[in-house]
């Protein structure tokens, strides 16, 4: 097993010099409107001439011939492109493919005349495709089975299964290929404990298993990629970097959500550290893409929520890093402007990153970049929001950043405006954090309790999916918004700090509105299994009572009640309100304050005194079918 390390935090603080570099556009964006094309997934040719585009919104992948700035080739996919792998010689494509059921696929494409070749189904909402050196092997990551998926080329078949942890979103396989590091989105178990984090699980290729993980620092989540150096030696993972454990007064100085970039040591196997992306005034919301220079000399991140790109002198920041005892008890004398005196003191420290990184602003129509790749010193990001390309001289911060538009802007109605207002940390003070923030994946949970002012200070509270959450009043566990509308001018107020224009709420109320729930892993064709079927019987049966509480359509009955789970922390009311069980497969953990990992918990331990459901007559049988008809729901 890989050992883990932690490292303990308090509030981060620290001084920065913010430098500005000037940006400009290759060509204009054109004045024509057109449809959304989402690109949110990138690969680019060994020879570093063609970049291929997975477009979400337009379930197209796109051929941008780099020398012309221009996609002669375009190829339309089965559902939403989430992630692409290229073989060594760049002549197969692999495209990982998720429709809004979450039916996942695996497309392999003959680059040469942009022919799709094969289609294999892979598993619930697959992404994050990782290739072997030979192109026989393709890992993909069925981010809601909890496992990476094993694909054999010549078959075209899942050989293997392997369980990880929760959310797997990106995978890369170490230089020589013996490991896998998987990236898991969100952290499970839970939410109420010491440490809660997402972690990085490594998988062993020649056993096909997992063999250990690395634990990211307490509060990690929203974990989007990893990226091993071209050089084998390191692997960068992005994610935030939550202080949930402090209620939420302020922002200043990372008060409440930092972001960050985790450093691991392929060679010792090894977290190396916690670095922030933020500086003392400024946060660096929503880390999503990473890039390495072909050199190994430039660590790029695509900074999502405030549009800029973090590039830092690799070396420089190991050479930092290196000067630092593991402790402070081992710490000699340093200089009194230091703000960190120890290996330990990194993960707080907002000005570690002055004079060896540049943050860098896209040009002001580039918005959302979250696919990042890199060729030579040159690096691009896919712009969700804005169907533009961005080039980055990873070398040179004088070169102004280049867009190549994909087509014409696009044309955003009303919901789509409010998808980008909730991932936009412009809509927050100093650009610290997004809606996206705490409600990571399409407005759903983010696997942390946070004190929120909403509810006044000392009693957290679970993040809560928003899913259904105009269709269900009142909002908050609590029931201390009437409404999701006056939940959410609230949370701008208390969790953003800003006042923002009416329309910026009201966008956000419409792309709310719009979700959609995702059928869950357990349900096949659509169908129930045999044991969930038993366990709807038990759900309906009045010896149980679950559906007295959890009725109609949504299963809720829209009421507050004392099921027995107040705890140390809840002293103004001990009544909770009955929250929907639409997609509680997805939403763990549970109750009010997170205290149950899973829903057989909250069946069992959570449940002693038979207060949220009878079920304390049930046999272990029944509870599994009782368990596996809530999980599929």
């Amino acid at each position: 097993m890989i050992g883990t390390r932690q490292f303990p935090w308090s509030g981060a603080i620290a001084s920065v010099v913010t430098c500005a570099i000037a940006i400009c556009c290759v060509s204009p964006v054109p004045a024509a409107q057109g449809d959304w094309l989402g690109p949110s997934c990138l690969a680019i040719s060994p020879d570093g001439n063609t970049l291929y585009v997975g477009c979400a919104k337009a379930e197209r992948l796109l051929l941008l011939d780099l020398r012309t700035r221009s996609a002669p080739l375009s190829i339309s996919t089965p559902s939403a492109p989430t992630g692409i792998a290229l073989s060594k010689d760049g002549s197969t494509a692999f495209v990982t493919c998720s429709s809004a059921k979450g039916e996942g696929r695996l497309l392999v494409v003959n680059t040469g005349n942009a022919k799709i070749t094969a289609s294999i189904a892979t598993g619930h909402g697959t992404q994050g495709p990782a290739v072997s050196s030979d192109g026989r092997t393709v890992y993909v990551c069925n981010r809601f089975n909890d496992e990476v998926g094993v694909v054999d080329v010549s078959s075209g078949k899942v050989t293997q299964r392997i369980p990880v942890r929760r959310e797997p979103v990106a995978a890369a396989l170490t230089a020589d290929g013996s490991r896998l590091l998987v990236a898991n989105h969100i952290p499970d178990g839970p939410a109420n404990s010491g440490h809660v984090a997402a972690c990085l699980s490594v998988i062993d290729t020649a056993q096909r298993r997992a063999i250990g993980s690395f634990s990211l620092p307490s509060g990690s989540t929203f974990v989007n990629d990893v990226q091993v150096s071209p050089d084998g030696k390191f692997a960068a993972v992005s994610h935030l970097l939550a202080r949930f454990h402090l209620p939420t007064t302020q922002l200043d100085r990372g008060w409440m959500m930092t972001n960050a970039k985790t450093l691991v040591d392929l060679e010792r196997l090894e977290i190396l550290n916690t670095v922030l992306l933020d500086t003392v005034d400024r946060g660096a919301a929503n880390p999503w893409g990473v890039a390495w220079s072909a050199d190994s000399r430039r660590l790029a991140v695509a900074l999502a929520g405030t549009h800029e790109v973090s590039v830092t002198d690799f070396p420089a920041l190991l050479a930092k890093l290196k000067a630092l005892p593991l402790t402070l008890s081992q710490a000699g004398q340093q200089s009194y402007s230091a703000s960190s005196r120890s290996a330990a003191d990194v993960m707080n420290d907002l000005a570690f990153l002055v004079g060896v990184r540049e943050r860098r602003a896209l040009p002001k129509g580039d918005l959302g970049p979250r696919a990042m790749v890199a060729a030579g010193s040159k690096a691009y990001t896919a712009n969700y929001f804005s169907d533009t390309i961005s080039v980055v001289d990873l070398e040179n911060p004088e070169t102004p950043i280049q867009t190549i538009p994909l087509g014409p802007a696009p044309r955003l109605d009303l919901a789509q405006r409010g998808e980008l207002n909730f991932h936009d940390a412009r809509n927050c003070f100093q650009g610290w954090q997004s809606c996206a923030s705490c409600h990571p994946g399409d407005a759903r949970v983010d696997g942390l309790n946070w004190d929120l002012l909403n509810d006044g200070i000392g009693n957290p509270k679970n993040t809560k999916s928003l899913l259904l959450a105009f269709s269900t009043p009142p909002a908050m566990s609590a029931g201390v918004r009437e409404s999701a509308e006056a939940a959410v001018r609230a949370g701008i107020r208390h969790i953003l700090f800003l006042v923002l224009p009416p329309e910026v709420p009201e966008s956000m109320d419409a792309y709310l509105k719009a979700l959609k729930p995702v059928p869950s892993p357990k349900v096949v064709a659509g169908r129930l299994s045999e044991s969930a079927r038993r366990g709807q019987k038990l759900f309906r049966d009045k010896r149980t009572g679950c559906i007295e509480c959890h009725s109609g359509a949504l299963f809720t009955d829209l009421q507050s009640y004392d099921v027995g789970t107040a705890g140390a922390y809840d002293r103004e009311t001990t009544s909770f309100d009955t929250p929907t069980l639409i997609e509680l497969w997805r939403t763990a953990p549970y109750l009010h304050d997170g205290s149950a990992a899973t829903v057989r918990d909250v069946l069992t331990e959570a449940n002693r005194e038979d207060k949220h459901g009878r079920t304390s007559h049930l046999t272990g049988r029944q509870i599994d079918d009782l368990v596996e008809y809530l999980l599929s729901l």
